[in-house]
This record gives structure tokens, C-alpha cells and sequence, in this order.
């Protein structure tokens, strides 16, 4: 979160009344409403594969990470738009300079890599206005957002993702992804976060504050890295067969699981041009189990530096988050490795992980003091 983040919410008052302005359609005070006429509180949830937001007038919509500009003139003639957004901008990334603006879970600074950063900055600035944008904000509303973003990302860069939120909103704060969604649940005190995104899994520990950067580790064993391992055992198994990693990608999301006993995954690949089945069950549960055992170190870092009186407690409430999250199978499956590694272990899989980081991310935003908001301006 931003610097003044230590702010604590101001607490509810007694008088409550119905309102439909808070998702969920928890009721707020009378202050509360007063501070809500003319505001527009965005969650956003910036990651690296997708993109979601949660708004206070009841809209929830999500995009795939992805922008793209024509190349040419020719590219814009035919696709007759200046950018292009999500699987749009994916199915027509041969016409387009094509962006993942948080490819590996950092946003480059403008002044790090010359054009390319600068681009990939604009990218940024671009796909947040668009998902405030899908969020249908009136005109005459002020739009106060918290963005969570990936771990690393919010430590490192920060400021740039800051800044190209700035071109589309009045007022912004930044969090990690794992925290608004312990935020969004309630379980703030002795619980550890696995938040798996495309390009970074981040794992949190929330012990009754606000994380530190030693209570935060992000690894590149995510979705992005299961794809890659999925891609080479099929090039290794198959050598025949023709695809791409977005070919792979789309198969993992459809078919993804680490079961002993999955479903057969039965797919059609090119072969010379002709389409042709291959059973890739044994690939497919190598490459999700790939993640499973960095990750259960990663907790046992956070766990074993956790003081030694919560330790147990930390272990039997562990939250897994993110698009990685719906891999079937896989909080059984980490359930188990920290057993074995670990002596003990439970993991819950939160109900929407298309929306858990957003939702948190807009229950921080309705927290906040009026005040708090008008000193980030």
C-alpha cells in the first residue's frame, strides 16, 4: 500500500442503515454514505494474466492482461482501432506490438529500458483505464481506487504502477495481491496467503499488521512457468506435433490438474497440417505439480521465522488465491506436501478466485477515511 498507509479505518459508528452503494450489500453508517455520494471505489486487481476490478455501483468485470497497438497503417485500417485489449488484443497480436504489461510481475520503469519501458508503461496506463472503464464510472463521480498488484511489483515499482494509474483515476493506493485478499476475508491475524498468478506466485504472512517485505515472498513458479514445463514435456513426448505456448496455455486451462487419478486429457495437435489426438495426462500432472514443491518451501521460510508459540496455527490456515488456484486438485495436493515436509498443514481455496484480490482491494477502498483519500491526491 502507499507510504500513508498505516492509517488505520476509522472505526463504524451505531447508526447503520441499507444501503446497495457497498458490495455484498453490507450496511453502512451515515457518515459512511455521506462520504460515498459522488465517489466512484474501485478494487483492482492487477495481474499479470488478468486483469479484475470490483466497484461500489455493483459492477464486476475482468480482462486478460494483454494490449496491443498497430503496427502499421494497414494494421489499423483493418482492425480500426488505435489499441487493443485482452483476447482481442491476443487473437490479433501478429498485426500489433503486443504488450503483457506485467509479464514477469514487475512493471519496467520508464527510465530503466528506453522504449520498450516507456511502452510497456503506456500499456499499463492503458489496460487500467480500460478496466475503469468496463467498471462504468457517471461523469461527474471522483474514482478512488486500490489496485493490489503483484508482491514484488508493489515493492520494486510501486511508483510506476502508481503513476500510470494517476492518468485515469483521482486517487490511488497500492497492496499486494495476497494481503487484499486475507483483507477481503477477514483473516488478517496468523494466516499465510498462496496467491498464484501467470507470471509471479506470491505467498504472504498476515500475523495482525500490515505485511513487511520479510512477511512477502514472490516466486516465478506460477502459471506462466507450468506452461513452459507443459510446452517441453509435449516437445520431449510428441516431438511430432506442432504448437505454441499459447496453444499449451489454452490447454492448460481448460484440462489442469494434479490427481492421481484425473481425467484423461485428450487433446488434437497438428501433425504436418493434419490434426491428430494425443493423450497427454502424465504431462499435464507433471507440469502442475512442477509448482507444488517451491511453494511448500517458500511457507516453511515464512513459517519457520514466525514466532514459535503460532507456528502450528499459521501451518493449519493457509489461503490459496489466484487464476493458478483452480488447478483441480492442488490445495489437496499442497495440504499434503507441507505434511510430509512441513509435519502438518491445511489449505483452503478461496470461493472466487477470478475476483478475491478485487473484492479485498474494494473493501480496503470503502475502510479508508475520506480524509485519507483527499491526502493522495
Amino acid at each position: 500500500m502507499s507510504d500513508s498507509s498505516s492509517v488505520a479505518p476509522e472505526e463504524l459508528g451505531e447508526g447503520i442503515v441499507d444501503t446497495n452503494t457497498q458490495s455484498g450489500g453490507e450496511q453502512q453508517t451515515f457518515e459512511e454514505v455521506k462520504k460515498d455520494q459522488g465517489v466512484l471505489y474501485l478494487g483492482i486487481d492487477l495481474g499479470t494474466s488478468r486483469t479484475s476490478v470490483t466497484a461500489s455501483n455493483g459492477v464486476r468485470e475482468t480482462v486478460a492482461s494483454y494490449v496491443g497497438y498497430p503496427k502499421d497503417v494497414v494494421s489499423r485500417k483493418l482492425l480500426k482501432r488505435d489499441v487493443l485489449f485482452g483476447s482481442e488484443a491476443l487473437k490479433n497480436r501478429l498485426a500489433l506490438d503486443f504488450y503483457r504489461p506485467l509479464e514477469h510481475g514487475v512493471l519496467k520503469s520508464s527510465d530503466g529500458d528506453g522504449r520498450e519501458a516507456e511502452m510497456n508503461q503506456k500499456a499499463a496506463a492503458d489496460l487500467i483505464g480500460e478496466i475503469i472503464r468496463l467498471a462504468k464510472p457517471r461523469k461527474d463521480e471522483l474514482i478512488y481506487a486500490v489496485i493490489g498488484a503483484p508482491a514484488q511489483a508493489s515493492i520494486n515499482n510501486k511508483e510506476a504502477i502508481l503513476d500510470a494509474a494517476k492518468k485515469t483515476v483521482d486517487s490511488v493506493m497500492l497492496c499486494s495481491e495476497p494481503f487484499s485478499v486475507a483483507y477481503g476475508l477477514d483473516m488478517l491475524d496468523d494466516v499465510l496467503v498462496i496467491d498464484i498468478g501467470a507470471g509471479t506466485t506470491d505467498l504472504c504472512r498476515m500475523h495482525g499488521t500490515m505485511p513487511e517485505d520479510t512477511d512477502q515472498i514472490t516466486l516465478t513458479h506460477a502459471g506462466d512457468y507450468v506452461d513452459q514445463q507443459l510446452h517441453d514435456l509435449l516437445k520431449a513426448s510428441y516431438p511430432q506435433a506442432q504448437f505454441t505456448i499459447h496453444m499449451v496455455k489454452d490447454i492448460k486451462e481448460r484440462f489442469a490438474s494434479v490427481g492421481d487419478f484425473m481425467d484423461i486429457v485428450s487433446v488434437e495437435l497438428p501433425v504436418d497440417g493434419k490434426p491428430t489426438t494425443f493423450d497427454i495426462t502424465n504431462e499435464m500432472r507433471e507440469a502442475c505439480r512442477s509448482i507444488i514443491p517451491p511453494i511448500v518451501e517458500g511457507l516453511g521460510k515464512l513459517i519457520a521465522t514466525f514466532d514459535p508459540e503460532f507456528q502450528d496455527r499459521l501451518k493449519e490456515r493457509v489461503l490459496l488465491a489466484g487464476g493458478g488456484s483452480q488447478i483441480k486438485g492442488l490445495d489437496a495436493a499442497i495440504t499434503q506436501y507441507m505434511q510430509e515436509a512441513l509435519g502438518g498443514g491445511k489449505v483452503i481455496r478461496i470461493e472466487e478466485p477470478m475476483y478475491g484480490g478485487a473484492n479485498g482491494a474494494l473493501k480496503i477502498a470503502h475502510d479508508m477515511p475520506a480524509d485519507y483519500w483527499e491526502q493522495l491526491k
